[in-house]
């Protein structure tokens, strides 16, 4: 491969939201270089890759090469095994095949002319007079200074390139969910829904889930508070959950990692450099969830880079309307799930199982987290009150 000196914009991560970064940049007519460190887009999964159809179909088509499963809505079970279930019209969300998915973003970038390198990792940061002016790549044992007006970091929750910038991307223990999860195949499900389990034996300060994925399989995964593992790992937890509710499953994949959910870090723009989706801590706070923040944090970058670059002003003040368009949208979304996390994670499990008896017979016609916790409150007033006017 052969690198050009000089670009644009170079977009570190090919995850959703560094693709739809490069893709907008691209179809504005800026040159762009996105690189990824994998030799392949899209492995390996680290995500239950469910998704808000509502929230995907604003800048994507549906198509079958990446959807498993079409879902009706969500089921969260109590402690007890009680359960809610939330429930639209139709289909409300899709469990993605996120190998395929992430790819086809890719491809998509590619086609709006966007330069598209794997198995390349950024060692560094190049800077010019204290401002980042482009990226030290490594490819296949080589090494390259690519300099750029600017650079987009949509590395991940484990983000070195904002770091490198000065820009504070640590977590502490609780700002992580530490998380595993199984592909398993000869499941007997309701293959109509997405199942999600409360407790603080079976999950202390997280869930567990089954994503279904079509022919009996799905994604079993448990999410568990980093400083609230009592000593065990979550495989541990997982592993104990699956003996208990899948006994026969088969088990075809393993992936473990972390997710933030912390909210926003504090700022998100330097001098020739912004951040995007888990990189900036995008993802909400109370589910995990990080796909379509990413998507449209990613396409608000590539907007503001292109105007950024066309009144040849990349400084932290000319990346401005980038922090304010997605913490007007996005971070306010962020903000009020960070305070029902929370609220909700601390509670016991007899209050968890109160909460689902107040809403037993009630239709929840709604695949929204936000439109779901409001609707607890209402119903629990005196347990939540800390989420009064939050929401």
């Amino acid at each position: 491969m052969e690198f050009k000196t000089r670009y644009d914009i170079i977009v570190v991560g090919a995850g959703p939201g560094g693709s739809m970064a490069a893709k907008t940049a691209a179809e504005l007519g800026l040159d762009v270089l996105m690189v990824e460190k994998r030799q392949e887009i899209g492995t390996p999964v680290r995500c239950a890759e469910g998704v808000g159809k509502e929230g995907l179909t604003r800048y994507i088509s549906p198509d079958k090469r990446w959807i498993s499963c079409e879902v009706e809505g969500a089921r969260i079970y109590a402690p007890d095994g009680s359960y809610l279930t939330m429930k639209k019209t139709g289909k409300s969300g899709y469990v993605l095949e996120r190998k395929v998915f992430d790819r086809v973003l890719a491809q998509e970038a590619v086609r709006a002319g966007a330069s598209v390198v794997v198995k390349c990792r950024a060692s560094g940061l190049i800077f010019d007079d204290g401002r980042v002016a482009g990226v030290e790549l490594v490819h296949f044992g080589e090494k390259f200074c690519v300099k750029s007006d600017l650079v987009i970091a949509a590395d991940g929750i484990e983000s070195k390139v904002g770091r490198w910038a000065g820009i504070d991307t640590s977590l502490r223990l609780d700002d992580i969910e530490s998380c595993a999860q199984y592909l398993m195949s000869g499941l007997e499900l309701d293959g109509l829904f997405t199942e999600f389990y409360l407790g603080n034996d079976l999950a202390p300060g997280g869930y567990a889930w089954v994503f279904p994925k079509g022919d009996r399989m799905a994604n079993v995964g448990i999410g568990i508070n980093a400083a609230r593992m009592r000593g065990l790992r979550p495989i541990d937890y997982l592993n104990r959950f699956v003996r208990s509710k899948f006994p026969y499953g088969k088990i075809l994949e393993v992936v473990v990692g972390g997710v933030a959910v912390c909210g926003p870090i504090e700022r998100t723009v330097t001098d020739g450099l912004m951040l995007v989706g888990d990189a900036a801590r995008q993802s909400d706070p109370l589910t995990g969830g990080g796909i379509i923040n990413a998507m449209e944090a990613g396409t608000i970058a590539g907007e503001v880079a292109a105007r950024a670059i066309e009144h040849g002003d990349t400084s932290a003040a000319g990346l401005e309307a980038y922090e304010k368009r997605w913490r007007e949208g996005i971070g306010k979304k962020i903000g009020k799930m960070l305070r029902a996390k929370n609220v909700f994670f601390g509670l016991s499990d007899r209050e968890l199982n109160a909460i689902s008896a107040s809403l037993q017979g009630e239709d929840i016609d709604s695949f929204s987290g936000v439109d779901l916790v409001m609707r607890v409150v209402k119903r629990n007033p005196l347990l939540l009150k800390d989420l009064i006017g939050v929401l």
